[in-house]
């Protein structure tokens, strides 16, 4: 596993740093990976990453609503939008946008997606390239494409020359691997990955990260990240030695909870837990992610009628304990078993974990923390 870690990582390289000021970036991709969506993130992440003018061009001329659909998501960020929704040359919108908001330290044009490229779509696609002179040119990847992003990839760099990947929906079951297809092919580095569907849900790729998601690991340090501010490094470090200590009590399961809550999204923080926790949950459906949502109340008003003996040793909870807090929560005395078997399940895996050396090795890099304690020995 760690010369595999090791391998991909190198495969996927350095993040790039790309300068804030005169840049023009042409969005490029198959129909539905969320092409339009990511040209608003990327639009609005550096308006409040860098503080710069940002104007976006939208040259989807074939799918309606697209124009709309771009304002809508850029409303109140300051963010300029230039259309012609009437307009069906593509290269003319692109030519007078550039007229109008190509003064914008950064202008973004999005282009139509394509289920196929036929000579009219690649026709269109090289004009608007020529007329754009792009200082990038991203090409989008929804995460469940698979290994068909290389021949996908390999079509577009030999069009536009593609100059970064960025891939979409990583909030889900997916975990991206076809991205890997898609940088071998054009040699052209993930810039960037979007999780979610709000306008801020843009991350600036971390290649270590990503490839331990990819590989089962999680991503402990974005899981913090996606809190709302008020997690310090204290409380980071010592979410990662619960992780890696193989001590997990039902205390620990009720923080995990809490903090569910506070991101908002049971689907989007599994998707940066390791599979181990919660007994493989990272590879739940969508529908058992969104069932899991909706457990997590019932879960925590058990937790409420249990004594704090009973979370930090759940292993006193024979019959008797089991009724007293069916009762006293308002539930079934299944619901109760219920819960604990899925503590069972996350603490057998917890333990597994604590022996494999090069995870926890993994886990204390990502959390960029030199000083925390994790047993190492």
């Amino acid at each position: 596993m760690n010369l595999i870690y090791t391998e991909l990582v190198r495969l996927l390289g350095q993040p790039r740093e790309i300068m804030p000021h005169n840049q023009t970036i042409l969005m490029v991709g198959l129909y539905g990976q969320g092409k339009t969506t990511t040209t608003a993130k990327l639009a609005d992440w550096w308006r409040r990453r860098h503080g710069v003018k940002v104007a976006v061009i939208e040259a989807d001329v074939h799918r309606p609503g697209a124009f709309e659909q771009l304002q809508q998501l850029l409303e109140g960020t300051n963010v300029d939008v230039y259309g012609q929704p009437e307009e069906k040359d593509a290269a003319r919108i692109v030519r007078n946008g550039i007229k109008q908001v190509g003064n914008a330290d950064v202008v973004i044009i999005d282009t139509a997606g394509r289920d196929s490229l036929d000579e009219n779509l690649r026709d269109e696609l090289v004009d608007i390239a020529e007329i754009a002179n792009a200082t990038e040119r991203f090409l989008v990847i929804d995460a469940q494409v698979g290994q068909a992003a290389g021949p996908v990839a390999k079509t577009f760099h030999d069009l536009v020359g593609v100059t970064g990947t960025i891939v979409t929906k990583l909030d889900g079951t997916a975990r991206g691997g076809g991205a890997l297809s898609a940088v071998a092919t054009t040699g052209a580095p993930i810039v960037f990955i979007g999780e979610g569907e709000k306008v801020q849900d843009l991350e600036k790729f971390e290649a270590d990260r990503f490839i331990s998601r990819l590989l089962g690991l999680g991503d402990i340090k974005g899981l913090i990240d996606l809190a709302p501010g008020d997690l310090d490094q204290e409380e980071a470090a010592r979410l990662a030695q619960r992780l890696m200590s193989g001590r997990f009590t039902l205390t620990d399961m009720y923080s995990q909870m809490e903090m569910m809550s506070k991101i908002g999204s049971v689907e989007k923080m599994l998707s940066h837990l390791p599979d181990a926790m919660f007994g493989g949950m990272g590879n739940m459906s969508t529908a058992q992610k969104r069932q899991m949502q909706g457990n997590l109340e019932k879960y925590r008003v058990i937790m409420d009628s249990m004594t704090q003996e009973e979370k930090d040793e759940p292993i006193l909870l024979k019959s008797s304990r089991v009724r007293r807090i069916a009762r006293g929560s308002g539930v079934d005395e299944k619901d109760v078993k219920e819960l604990l078997a899925q503590w069972n399940r996350s603490r057998k895996m917890m333990r597994g974990m604590k022996g494999d050396r090069s995870f926890r090795r993994k886990m204390k890099s990502m959390m960029d923390v030199d000083d925390m304690d994790l047993g190492m020995g």
